[in-house]
C-alpha cells in the first residue's frame, strides 16, 4: 500500500465508526438512500428484492433505507410495481426482507410513502378507480389543478395509514420506521406553497402547511411507542421542479424542522443535489447542517456521493466537524453493491461506476 492510499484510507476512517444514538445503534455511518426500484408483482416485494438488500447489507452499510413503499390507501402508489406495505402476502415479504438484512450487521428501515398527486389518471396506477388526492388537488408537475381539494375526513384516514404502516413495521421487526416528506409526493405537496393554496387549519403560511407533516409524525409516534426511531426525508427540491424551495431563510426552514421534531422525528434525512452545496447565502452550511443545527437532532446527508472518482476528504471533514451524522449512499450502490467495503479497504479502482443500466435491474 502507497503513502497515498494509506493517508487516504486515515481521512476515511471516520466514515466506518459505530454511530450511536439513544434509539438506534449503527456499526458505522452508511446509509443505503431509498431508492424507487419498481419490482414488485402487484405490490408484493419479490424474492429478488430480498437478496437485492442483502447483498448490500454484507458489505459495511450500517443501516438500509428501503425505497418507498406506499401505505394503504387505494391512491398511495403511482404504478403496480411499487411495493405495497400492508396486506398479508407483502408484508410476510418484508419481514422476509427484514430477517435477511438482520443475517448481517446492518440495520433496515422502510420508507413508508404516498404519492398524492403524483399518480396517473390513465389507468396504469393501481386501484385505478382511485382519483389522485393532495392538499389542493394540484398537479406537482404540471402545477395545474386537477383534482378537488383533500376533505378534512380523506386527510383523516391518511394519518391513519400513516400510523397503520409505521405499526407493521415495527411488529415485522424493522428497526424504525421513515416518513416520505419530500420530492414533491403528498407530505410534500403540504408544505410547498406552490401546490398547496389552501385557506383552512392545512394551509397558508408555513405553519399551518406543515400541520399535516406534523400530525403524520404524532399518529406515528403514538403507533409506535416512544422507543422506536422515526426518520423523515425532507428535501427542498421537487422532482421535475429541482430549484424549487420550502424555505428561502433559516428562520422559514425552523418553521418546519422544530414542529416535525417535536412532534416525533428522530434523524432528519436532508435530500439534496449535492451533499456539500450550501444551502443559504451568506452560510456554507449544507441542508442537513443547518436542520441539524436548528433542531439539534441527527442528520443524513446525501448527493452525488460516490458517483464521481475523487477522494471523500471533503465528506469525511464535514463528518468531523459534525455537519451532520450519516451519509446515504445511492446511485453508487446501485451500481456496486459492495461499494462500501471497497472503499473502505482502499479498493475504489475495482468499484463498477454507476451508468444508467444499472437502473434497469436488480444487481
Amino acid at each position: 500500500m502507497n503513502t497515498g492510499t494509506a493517508l487516504a484510507l486515515r481521512e476515511i476512517e471516520i466514515l466506518f465508526r459505530p454511530f450511536s444514538h439513544r434509539k438506534i445503534e449503527l456499526i458505522n455511518h452508511l446509509v443505503m438512500a431509498p431508492m424507487t426500484r419498481n419490482f414488485a408483482t402487484d405490490g408484493i416485494p419479490s424474492p429478488d428484492m430480498a437478496r437485492y438488500y442483502r447483498r448490500r447489507a454484507e458489505h459495511e452499510l450500517g443501516l438500509i433505507i428501503t425505497e418507498g413503499a406506499a401505505i394503504d390507501d387505494p391512491a398511495a402508489a403511482a404504478t403496480p410495481d411499487t411495493p405495497h406495505f400492508y396486506g398479508g402476502t407483502a408484508l410476510r415479504a418484508w419481514k422476509h426482507i427484514c430477517r435477511s438484512v438482520h443475517a448481517t450487521n446492518c440495520k433496515i428501515i422502510p420508507q413508508l410513502c404516498h404519492v398524492g398527486m403524483a399518480r396517473p389518471t390513465d389507468g396504469s396506477a393501481p386501484a385505478p378507480q382511485a382519483q389522485p388526492i393532495g392538499p389542493s388537488g394540484i398537479d406537482p408537475v404540471t402545477l395545474q389543478q386537477t383534482a378537488a381539494p383533500m376533505s378534512r375526513s380523506r386527510i383523516a384516514e391518511v394519518i391513519a395509514s400513516f400510523a397503520r404502516a409505521a405499526a407493521h413495521a415495527k411488529q415485522l421487526g424493522f428497526d424504525g420506521v421513515e416518513i416520505q416528506g419530500a420530492h414533491g409526493f403528498l407530505i410534500d405537496q403540504f408544505l410547498w406553497a406552490a401546490t398547496n393554496q389552501r385557506q383552512d387549519e392545512y394551509g397558508g403560511d408555513l405553519p399551518r402547511r406543515v400541520r399535516f407533516a406534523r400530525e403524520v409524525v404524532q399518529a406515528v409516534r403514538k403507533a409506535v411507542g416512544r422507543r422506536f426511531p422515526i426518520l423523515f426525508r425532507l428535501s427542498q427540491w421537487k422532482i421535475e421542479h429541482y430549484e424549487a424551495r420550502l424555505a428561502d431563510t433559516p428562520t422559514e426552514l425552523s418553521e418546519i424542522v422544530l414542529p416535525l421534531s417535536e412532534a416525533g422525528v428522530d434523524i432528519f434525512d436532508c435530500s439534496t443535489q449535492h451533499y456539500d452545496r450550501p444551502e443559504f447565502s451568506g452560510s456554507p452550511r449544507t441542508l442537513a447542517a443547518w436542520v441539524r443545527y436548528l433542531t439539534g437532532k441527527p442528520t443524513i446527508c446525501v448527493g452525488e456521493i460516490g458517483i464521481h472518482p475523487a477522494p471523500l476528504t471533503r465528506l469525511s471533514q464535514m463528518l468531523s466537524a459534525n455537519e451532520f451524522d450519516l451519509i446515504a449512499i445511492g446511485r453508487a450502490l446501485l451500481a456496486d453493491h459492495a461499494w462500501a467495503s471497497k472503499t473502505h479497504a482502499g479498493m475504489e479502482h475495482t468499484i463498477t461506476p454507476f451508468s444508467p443500466r444499472a437502473l434497469g435491474k436488480l444487481l
